[in-house]
């Protein structure tokens, strides 16, 4: 039997996004008790952004008057995607909903309209990965659907 190197090589990068959001979610888990942690960062983040921009309206429209539930649902989302990823259950449709978690972060704090969100460790290669996953991420090795 001849190896799939597309689908090994697309697997591995599954599971290894898999593994990022994991670990992503795990070091969010206070926020499920403590909702102010995510408020403290999205206020920053409302003082990093240009005033009137996409992003200083999306802080102010969504984010932060929904700082309750996003506390609770980013956690609880990265959580639950990194282990479907690991394990490759409904991989397209995992790794499309953790690309927009990812953009959403990225839109809501500025970085996407930075210079320095190409060399940004979260920007690109998880924006990449995972997009790539939802596009060709069907019928992988080591998944369990």
């Amino acid at each position: 039997m001849a190896m799939d190197r597309q689908g090994t090589g697309l697997a591995i990068i599954r599971m290894s996004v898999g593994v990022f959001f994991i670990f992503e979610g795990l070091g969010k888990w206070r926020w499920f008790a403590d909702s102010s942690i995510l408020a403290n960062q999205l206020a920053g983040w409302q003082h990093a952004v240009a005033p009137g921009s996409a992003s200083a309206a999306y802080l102010e429209r969504v984010a932060v008057p929904f700082v309750g539930v996003f506390a609770r649902l980013v956690p609880l989302a990265e959580l639950c995607s990194g282990i479907a990823l690991v394990v490759g259950f409904w991989t397209p449709l995992v790794a499309g909903l953790a690309f927009f978690m990812a953009l959403n972060f990225l839109f809501a704090s500025g970085a996407l309209f930075k210079y320095s969100f190409l060399s940004n460790p979260y920007g690109l290669p998880v924006l990449g990965s995972t997009l790539g996953l939802a596009i060709g991420g069907t019928r992988l090795p080591w998944s369990i659907r």
